[in-house]
């Protein structure tokens, strides 16, 4: 087994995360760097030890002391993720999307594109509170899912129309501020919205056979997605595994395989390929154990299958390889998405494995959204809105 540990020698790319550091999805570095940026490492927020990040993308995560939640896919949905963000007690419900969470630590566990209108807006709401987070301790960290790296890949089959326009929109917003990133992104969920009022009074917004506004979007996207383009390269500020504390964070599920090729080393493959970065003249290749395969990292359904629909054998063998893994990992549990439950939030195999992708989008099951929490290296299923005392339910089940 020490053999599965070799890719969790502390990286090279060590940063510390305080007052006015950079967090792994909002630290101001422009599309397609590769360098991190360095930050002040003079001490932490209050009485709590700074927030240490090890990787590029971030993929070892020492956050002591932080309560942390996480979400799961979101799904275009913009009104459900403030929901659920709410509901995680990070997001102001005044309208005014400011961070609220303090020093905790949010995860959102990828697809957050393709089955709804909102994809852009989503990501720039997670930015833009990143930013807020930073300056209070707390910082926010995002998978990508099978959707993020199919949409790279240029499979845009899940693509509501309206997402399509979003893009030709975004793009324009962007050339309005001389594609100047880092200035423009984290404004676009609140210019998106004054977009989409303009967009509903324009005398060509209900003609659905509009086929130059569908090519206009569909360009736009491919701009904006190919590997290398300027959305592309924002995605791949974020892992496809990332471990925080001793709890294992990815979309679909993290296997042996996976972990003898070094998680590091998928997450860094992934952003190269998403930034268009390559070592050969074929152009940047799609990492096939990551993102490619029923059993890769954002596609794996291992752990999130309903055991009352499995053998005995099964479910021990399928309890064996979860085992094997986080010991090979050196985490206590793994929480994953991708699988829509539901029965909501819950835990199998000793609760080891936990599932939190409940279908909340209306592009998926409309569901209520639900989150899970974990203080004191215990986790919690959580129901309802915190400013509803009487709405607010919490399942504990560690």
């Amino acid at each position: 087994m020490a053999s599965l540990c070799l890719n969790l020698l502390p990286s090279p790319h060590s940063r510390r995360l305080i007052e006015a550091s950079s967090a792994s999805s909002s630290s101001p570095s422009p599309p397609c760097s590769t360098t991190p940026k360095s930050s002040n490492s003079s001490g932490g927020i209050g009485s709590l030890k700074p927030v240490v990040i090890n990787g590029n993308p971030p993929t070892f995560v020492s956050a002591p002391g932080r309560r942390i939640v996480a979400v799961g896919d979101l799904h275009g949905d913009l009104e459900q993720a403030r929901r659920a963000f709410q509901m995680a007690g990070v997001l102001s419900s005044d309208g005014q999307d400011n961070w609220t969470g303090k020093e905790t630590v949010l995860v959102q566990l990828g697809d957050i594109l393709d089955r709804g209108e909102n994809e852009i807006a989503i990501l720039s709401l997670l930015r833009s509170m990143g930013k807020q987070a930073q300056e209070e301790g707390g910082a926010i960290f995002q998978i990508n899912g099978n959707h993020e790296t199919m949409n790279v890949g240029g499979d845009f089959r899940y693509v509501e129309s309206g997402a399509f326009e979003e893009c030709a929109g975004f793009l324009d917003y962007l050339d309005s501020y001389g594609y100047e990133w880092e200035e423009a992104f984290p404004g676009w969920v609140a210019a998106s919205g004054r977009w989409r009022q303009d967009q509903k009074t324009s005398p060509n917004y209900w003609d659905s056979w509009n086929l130059v506004k569908r090519q206009k979007g569909v360009i736009a996207r491919s701009v904006l997605l190919r590997p290398g383009g300027p959305l592309a390269c924002e995605l791949a500020r974020h892992a496809v595994v990332l471990k925080v504390n001793d709890w294992v964070f990815c979309h679909g599920g993290l296997l042996p395989h996976h972990v003898a090729y070094g998680i590091e080393r998928m997450n860094f493959e992934v952003s190269n390929w998403m930034r268009g970065l390559s070592e050969s003249d074929v152009g940047p290749q799609l990492p096939f154990m990551a993102t490619q395969g029923y059993d890769s990292v954002v596609w794996s359904r291992l752990y999130s299958r309903d055991v009352s629909d499995l053998e005995d054998y099964q479910i021990r063998q399928i309890q064996s390889i979860l085992e094997e893994t986080l010991q090979a990992v050196d985490a206590k549990a793994m929480v994953v998405g991708h699988t829509p439950q539901t029965a909501g939030v819950n835990c199998e195999y000793n609760c080891s494995i936990w599932r939190i992708d409940v279908g909340m989008s209306s592009g998926v099951l409309n569901s209520r959204p639900e989150v899970l929490e974990i203080v004191d290296g215990k986790a919690r299923a959580v129901k309802g809105r915190r400013d509803m005392l009487s709405d607010l339910q919490v399942v504990d089940y560690t």
